[in-house]
């Protein structure tokens, strides 16, 4: 999956996506190369999923 069909998966389901983490963000999706990101996540306490989980809550919360 696609970074921007992830977005658009997770709008439809009423998400915000958003380019940056603060205390605001729910989870980071992190792939197999996250960057500085993961670290910030980490030092603010916000949830990091991977693509896998991130599938697995997408399935858990679609349309019956």
């Amino acid at each position: 999956m696609t970074r921007e069909q992830a977005g658009e998966r997770l709008q439809a389901l009423g998400a915000k996506v958003s380019g940056s983490i603060s205390r605001k963000t729910s989870y980071l999706v992190a792939g197999s190369d996250p960057g500085s990101k993961i670290r910030k996540a980490g030092e603010l306490g916000v949830p990091v999923l991977d693509e896998a989980q991130l599938l697995e809550l997408l399935r858990a919360h679609a349309p019956a």
